[in-house]
């Protein structure tokens, strides 16, 4: 893919950060909101980082939140280290996060242990393939993208095991963390799709050939973009129809629905793809993540850049 031949690694690894948190902020004042929301705001094609809808412009919501939270754990622990993970997730969902998805709060404050709160969520109410596993997955793409294919696979479904109990969140984390690989490596993560479903749960691959393949469009899911598949079908195909990392963020904004989510993950790739460099000085600018729980901590481009550059392999 010649858009990103000029592209060095660490570029890339703070696009796939930064752009993730980018996509997030822009998306969240949209979030709810009917298909056409950013052309709408923006006629012109130039978007802002507005705010509105209980979001100050540039902040980040609980994508983000969640994606610091791992990566600072990864760093800290030296590794992948679950229970930890989780405390950090509890402890930042008991100070009352203005967003937080009600799957993943009812997991984090059921009082349940780490190893058996999402699997008991999903037990009792057979619902679990939420989007809440993929918007937060920039930081441990990065972290493991050195461990390979299937080290980072399978690291991605350990993570989002523990909040989701449907195995459809789990391959859907891990193709997205195989994705953000294979472009940090500089190769085309659309052309690294049919590999990768190769390495898929059999009962789950059907299911995500159908919303990955290049003939997709969004209007055909049958889930809100919520749902894992959609989420991450639709920014495929935000990534697959744009030639920038501004069109293609704004591309998922104007799908509507679960607009900070969805951009969160088309920005985490298209960051990946097109690096830092891509990000528009305007979006980065306001850019800020509040960490509840954390006394008051409030991470800006240098903190998330810095987060970055500790977790490349």
């Amino acid at each position: 893919m010649n858009r990103v031949d000029r592209v060095n690694r660490m570029d890339r690894v703070i696009g796939t950060v930064v752009g993730s948190a980018v996509g997030d902020a822009l998306g969240a004042p949209f979030e709810f909101r009917e298909p056409g929301v950013y052309t709408t705001q923006f006629p012109d094609g130039v978007g802002e980082m507005c705010g509105g809808g209980g979001w100050d412009p540039g902040e980040a919501t609980d994508d983000t939140q969640m994606a610091v939270l791992v990566g600072e754990s990864l760093l800290e622990r030296n590794g992948l280290d679950l229970p930890d993970i989780f405390g950090r997730f509890q402890r930042w969902a008991a100070d009352e996060p203005k967003d937080i998805g009600l799957q993943t709060e009812d997991v984090l404050t059921n009082g349940s242990p780490w190893d058996l709160a999402a699997p008991l969520h999903f037990r009792i109410t057979g619902r679990a393939a939420g989007n809440g596993s993929v918007m937060r997955a920039s930081t441990s793409a990065v972290y493991f993208a050195g461990a390979g294919r299937e080290a980072t696979m399978a690291a991605a479904r350990r993570i989002a095991a523990l909040t989701h109990g449907d195995r459809a969140a789990w391959e859907g984390t891990a193709i997205l963390h195989e994705l953000v690989r294979a472009a940090l490596d500089g190769a085309d993560p659309l052309t690294a799709v049919p590999p990768t479903l190769q390495l898929v749960d059999a009962d789950h691959r059907a299911g995500w050939a159908k919303v990955l393949a290049a003939d997709w469009h969004p209007d055909e899911a049958t889930e809100f973009n919520g749902a894992v598949w959609p989420c991450l079908g639709s920014a495929l195909w935000a990534l697959r129809t744009t030639a920038s990392y501004e069109e293609s963020v704004a591309a998922a904004i104007d799908l509507g629905g679960d607009t900070d989510t969805v951009a969160a993950v088309t920005g985490m790739l298209a960051g990946a793809v097109y690096g830092i460099g891509a990000i528009p000085t305007r979006w980065l600018e306001p850019l800020h993540v509040p960490l509840p729980g954390y006394g008051g901590r409030v991470l800006r481009l240098a903190e998330l850049t810095w987060l970055a550059e500790a977790l490349e392999p």
